[in-house]
């Protein structure tokens, strides 16, 4: 069975830092891309990052790039996702996803939820 356990989301003051890891279980790991995908109450789902199988090349959404960074470790199944200077839109809960782009709901995690706010 196909497991993504996404944790670390709490609530942050603005400019402050997070990192999400994603546990993997029940699959290849090392054998598929990963994303990072987000939705904010009231909103659609948004596409935030994606990294290749190997690690090797990664993307962001233009909302994110150059504060968030996507990595991985495929000795210990993980996806992670840094999070720096936070701003109160980032606030969403958060789901790796198994795949690139933005994957059905059915190859997402549970969520871990971001809260940003003073």
């Amino acid at each position: 069975e196909v497991q993504l356990v996404e944790t670390g989301g709490a609530l942050v003051q603005p400019g402050g830092s997070l990192r999400l890891s994603c546990a993997a279980s029940g699959f290849a790991f090392g054998s598929y891309g990963m994303s990072w995908v987000r939705q904010a109450p009231g909103k659609g789902p948004e596409w935030v990052s994606g990294i290749n199988s190997g690690g090797t090349s990664t993307s962001y959404a233009a909302s994110v790039k150059e504060r968030f960074t996507i990595s991985r470790d495929n000795a210990k199944n993980t996806l992670y996702l840094q999070m720096n200077s936070l701003k109160p839109e980032d606030t969403a809960v958060y789901y790796c996803a198994r795949g690139l782009g933005l994957v059905p709901r059915n190859y997402w995690g549970q969520g871990t939820q971001v809260t940003v706010s003073s």
